[in-house]
């Protein structure tokens, strides 16, 4: 009998937020958790490296929760580590299943079968994937269609260069949330404010890329910065912050009209960059 045979006790991949289906947004949380399903243990890694970045989103989840609470909205995050598989990533992105990352080797991805990346695949990423769109058919069906909204969280700093942004928004081509959000974030003159940084939206495969540019429904990517979010006092100001200017993008009728952007990752190597936040 395989490992995977003798499963400890089910895990179920997806948590969902319950909120109104016409408030017209999405939450979205593809890096909310650094937990595991028993039959993996930790991957063969020291427990201490599932505290770090490389395992979650650090305060992310925390801050998504907050959102929903403010907003009525409905919300989607993962139950399992992005060290485990990538919710994130295409299906044929080779770092779906990461075997490297931030320094650390993770012997239970090293040596990593195509049978068990399709076993992680079918049990871990597609659930979100399927509860994504069944949930958003939902919601349109309700109406007005939602617009969704990704919250990750980086590092203050990489490869001992300091991050000055203490806010990222990440966005392909579609303009309808990310330019009018940034520019009510700039509006605090206290605020760093990254458009695409630390890392560029536009990633085929991704979660926004399915969901949002294939769909042609707005959407875009919150980046917060792990330092200002790391605790459940920061991930609320956080939230209280932002959730006015997202409750003013859903003012707009624009948002919730399908139009479909030509994504900027077409004609250019497919995986040239990607976050690793």
């Amino acid at each position: 009998m395989s490992l995977h045979e003798k499963s400890l006790k089910p895990f179920e991949p997806v948590e969902t937020i319950a909120g109104q289906l016409d408030s017209g947004l999405l939450l979205l949380c593809d890096h909310a958790s650094n937990s595991l399903p028993e039959d993996y243990g930790h991957l063969g890694l020291d427990p201490a490296q599932f505290q770090r970045h490389i395992a979650y989103d650090i305060g992310a989840a925390a801050v998504t929760r907050e959102l929903a609470k403010l907003l009525g909205a409905p919300a989607l995050l993962t139950r399992f580590s992005r060290l485990l598989i990538d919710p994130n990533r295409g299906s044929d992105d080779p770092t779906l299943v990461m075997q490297l990352s931030d320094g650390a080797i993770i012997p239970g991805n090293a040596r990593i079968s195509a049978a068990e990346i399709t076993r992680r695949t079918e049990f871990y990423w597609r659930p979100y994937r399927t509860a994504t769109k069944e949930l958003i058919d939902q919601m349109s069906a309700k109406g007005p269609n939602p617009a969704l909204i990704g919250l990750h969280s980086f590092t203050p700093i990489w490869k001992d260069r300091p991050r000055p942004w203490q806010i990222g928004i990440l966005w392909d081509s579609d303009p309808r949330l990310a330019k009018p959000f940034l520019a009510s974030l700039r509006e605090d003159a206290a605020l760093t404010v990254g458009d695409n940084e630390p890392y560029d939206g536009a990633l085929e495969g991704d979660t926004m890329y399915e969901h949002g540019t294939k769909r042609g429904l707005a959407h875009m990517l919150i980046e917060l910065r792990q330092d200002l979010i790391g605790t459940p006092e920061q991930a609320k100001a956080w939230a209280e912050r932002l959730a006015p200017l997202i409750r003013e993008l859903l003012c707009s009728p624009q948002t919730h009209e399908i139009e479909f952007y030509p994504s900027r990752a077409h004609g250019r190597a497919r995986f040239a960059k990607g976050p690793l936040t």
